[in-house]
């Protein structure tokens, strides 16, 4: 893998990577526009969700941060299902219940698939 998450001890990470391993620049995105802060800070929102003391404008872009990040690997995971299918060659059946938990779940599969070649202009 080559970005690179170490535990920096409790409640702490260092995230690494280099040039060549965001070659769009969405790693670098995601960090510096605060996108990554806001998507992990929902992943571990679970006595605040109904905490008010954050403005409205605040909470509004904490959620547009949040479901930025969450399109682009939505996206993402449709590119990773082509490379599963187009380039190891594995089944849709064997791709769903990985992906979903459900082996009969092959037309969500065939849907990120399309998208995933729509994405990457084929």
């Amino acid at each position: 893998m080559p970005v690179y998450v170490t535990s920096a001890g409790q409640r702490s990470a260092t995230i690494a990577w280099e040039p060549q391993d965001d070659p769009h620049g969405w790693l670098s995105r995601a960090v510096e526009s605060d996108q990554l802060s806001y998507a992990l800070e929902a992943l571990g929102d679970g006595e605040t969700e109904h905490d008010t003391s954050r403005q409205a404008d605040a909470a509004l872009q904490a959620a547009h941060h949040t479901m930025t990040i969450a399109r682009l690997l939505e996206a993402r995971v449709a590119a990773q299902v082509v490379r599963l299918r187009d380039a190891h060659g594995l089944s849709w059946r064997r791709i769903a219940e990985t992906l979903h938990g459900d082996p009969d779940k092959q037309s969500s599969v065939r849907r990120q698939y399309e998208a995933g070649l729509r994405q990457l202009g084929r």
